[in-house]
């Protein structure tokens, strides 16, 4: 524990967040693997408290001047962390439980905040913040997993008892709780009143993000409107530091899920905008985390300016060429029996990640490029005697030659002529082809310029 003090100390001194965040860490680190053990071995839970207290007051008293108030928070946080190694160290050995290492685990959150609250802890510690609140969404995800698998063992009383209670009301019923308490965090960071410079609101973008991954767990991403409701009533006061001056990957990861907020509520246009910013901030070398931004970038820019991704684009990330090279090659051909195939392959993922109703509607694009062929394969209206303007495309199309197209990129599936007038006048009530139909002729009459806006015919 004295090794644990010094570094606490040396935090102090320099008034390094991260170096102090690292003495709350629940992980040892590569060159101490067995620090954790050293540091619940060093005391017990009768003489915890009194033996940080001497720690701390040992370690600081001729580095950094801290007052009574401050010390003993530290001294309450450091217990309850004391305590959280005990049962991590407990389950590692199949003595605890993940559910108890979480509880143990939001003791010490509770503690933290309550630091702020109470003792006077200062805003350069936010970094503790950061870590502890991580951990609690971690170990509450790990906590539901392992109360499922017991709930799904027949052998268990939860099993035995299940008509008496609802198991989906507590199949996330600890994630559930983490939220809370990061809300909790949220307002502790949001309602500092302190000048900029020493205020706590420099931890707002990551508890916000953390949030936002609570949020989309849970399943409920719309709750993410309201905590970004509440952020730009504090933007439009001025009571908030510009984004621009929170670390990149606290920014790129804030745009990805607005910009992800955006595209479920299918503002495509906003949500592209918000995603490419991600993309832009975001380091050439996190792949992880580029391929997560482009899983809702390219439906988005499919939609909004019908651009395919490119195979040099995808080359980095062969997960999404997998999903996304054989929709792109169906629809620049407009095979739409091959599109429906190159959907249903990837549909798992794309449910799974809430793009596949997008991804479908990506099929009026293959249309219209399948309709296109039909068009240009008309060749030019017959040139009048004596005529020296140049050609013009026929723009008066059967709707019959359109049929057939349609019967062939289908696959060879009959489709009758009332299904493919409709599917002609939802291309051009979509825009994506301009003319009307004449139905007592069985033709479709086509503008002479920009017949299929965005082709170049």
């Amino acid at each position: 524990m004295n090794e644990l003090f010094e570094q606490f100390a040396e935090a102090q001194t320099v008034r390094n967040g991260y170096l102090l965040a690292q003495t709350l860490s629940p992980v040892a680190p590569p060159d101490d693997a067995h620090r954790l053990r050293k540091i619940w071995q060093s005391t017990n839970s009768h003489s915890v408290k009194g033996d940080i207290k001497h720690f701390i007051k040992t370690q600081s008293s001729y580095r950094v001047n801290l007052d009574v108030d401050e010390i003993n928070g530290w001294v309450e946080v450091y217990a309850a962390y004391w305590n959280a190694i005990g049962e991590i160290l407990a389950g590692e050995s199949g003595k605890s439980t993940w559910t108890k290492v979480y509880e143990s685990w939001k003791e010490l959150t509770s503690m933290l905040i309550r630091g702020y609250n109470n003792f006077g802890f200062e805003a350069w510690t936010i970094p503790s913040l950061y870590l502890v609140g991580k951990y609690l969404r971690l170990f509450a995800i790990k906590s539901d997993d392992e109360r499922s698998r017991s709930s799904a063992d027949p052998t268990t009383a939860a099993s035995l008892m299940q008509d008496d209670f609802d198991p989906e009301s507590e199949k996330q019923a600890q994630l559930r709780d983490c939220e809370q308490h990061l809300k909790r965090i949220f307002t502790l960071c949001l309602n500092d009143r302190a000048p900029i410079g020493e205020s706590r609101k420099w931890g707002i973008y990551f508890v916000i993000n953390l949030l936002f991954k609570t949020y989309f767990k849970l399943n409920s991403a719309s709750l993410s409107r309201t905590i970004l409701k509440t952020l730009a009533v504090y933007n439009d006061k001025g009571d908030m530091p510009s984004l621009e001056s929170f670390p990149k990957a606290q920014r790129v990861t804030f745009k990805y899920y607005e910009g992800v907020l955006f595209f479920l509520e299918e503002n495509y246009v906003q949500a592209e905008k918000h995603l490419v910013q991600a993309w832009n901030l975001c380091h050439k070398d996190a792949k992880a985390n580029l391929e997560r931004i482009l899983t809702y970038l390219i439906p988005c820019r499919l939609l909004t300016s019908h651009v395919l991704p490119t195979k040099k684009l995808l080359e980095p990330f062969p997960r999404l060429q997998d999903l996304f090279l054989p929709l792109a090659q169906c629809i620049r051909q407009g095979d739409l029996r091959q599109f429906d195939i190159a959907l249903q392959h990837g549909e798992d993922v794309f449910v799974r990640r809430r793009i596949y109703l997008t991804l479908e509607r990506c099929r009026d694009i293959a249309l219209r490029n399948l309709l296109r062929k039909v068009f240009i394969a008309g060749g030019f209206d017959e040139a009048k005697d004596g005529d020296t303007a140049p050609p013009v495309r026929r723009t008066r199309v059967p709707v019959a030659e359109f049929r057939a197209a349609i019967c062939m990129g289908s696959g060879g599936e009959t489709v009758d002529t009332d299904e493919v007038e409709c599917l002609l006048a939802n291309m051009i009530y979509k825009d994506l082809m301009k003319g009307y139909i004449a139905r007592e002729r069985g033709i479709v009459v086509l503008s002479k310029k920009g017949a299929f806006p965005g082709t170049g015919v």
